[in-house]
């Protein structure tokens, strides 16, 4: 089976390829540090696992404004490397720390300049709640728009703030893609999320 194509509207042939099944790693990890107690002090290190890294076409840039949106298609088609973590980030600062590890990594390998404002390093994070002591993972929610690695720990520690209100407020958890805001501190709910058939994936004929 060759490349996966994926319907996908920011490109302008209307597909995106993706070589999800054909991943170009399987495993592996990203050691992290976690912030130290006190100030020159080396904070505690640990591993977090990798699912897979795939390739895929990169798709335009949406820009949205108050009565519009426009696509900016300057970026769409080129080569996108795809990281997929496993859910083992526990709190905000590890998600600091793991991008900071990644980011520096990819620096230091010439892999990319990795600057976040020119799209060359971007970040969805998909996160659930569960009380303690439980080990099933609760219903995740993923945050988009998250334009720097200061607005990925913020928009995570908001997010996770606005799940514990609707659980305590007696409310249910809605499987769906918001964008954080990172300027005003807040997310809104973009659409609800897609399953995987959703995504309508086909195999590229060869």
């Amino acid at each position: 089976m060759g490349p996966e194509e994926l319907f996908l509207s920011r490109l302008p042939k209307n597909y995106q390829i993706s070589q999800y099944d054909q991943p170009i790693c399987l495993g592996g990890h990203v050691e992290i540090e976690l912030p130290g107690q006190a100030r020159n002090v080396m904070g505690e290190h640990r591993q977090v696992p990798l699912t897979r890294i795939h390739l895929e076409e990169d798709v335009g840039k949406l820009n949205h404004f108050a009565h519009d949106s426009l696509v900016d298609f300057n970026r769409a088609g080129t080569p996108l490397m795809e990281i997929v973590s496993e859910p083992a980030m526990h709190t905000a600062d590890e998600a600091f720390a793991y991008l900071t590890s990644l980011r520096a990594t990819m620096i230091y390998g010439g892999i990319s300049d990795c600057d976040m404002e020119k799209g060359q390093l971007r970040c969805d994070a998909n996160i659930s709640i569960r009380p303690a002591g439980e080990t099933k993972l609760g219903v995740k929610v993923e945050l988009k728009n998250l334009n720097s690695i200061s607005f990925v720990r913020d928009g995570i520690a908001h997010e996770i703030k606005r799940q514990v209100g609707v659980l305590d407020a007696g409310g249910t958890i809605v499987q769906e893609t918001r964008q954080y805001d990172g300027e005003a501190g807040i997310s809104t709910a973009m659409r609800s999320k897609e399953m995987a058939h959703d995504y309508r994936y086909s195999p590229t004929p060869t």
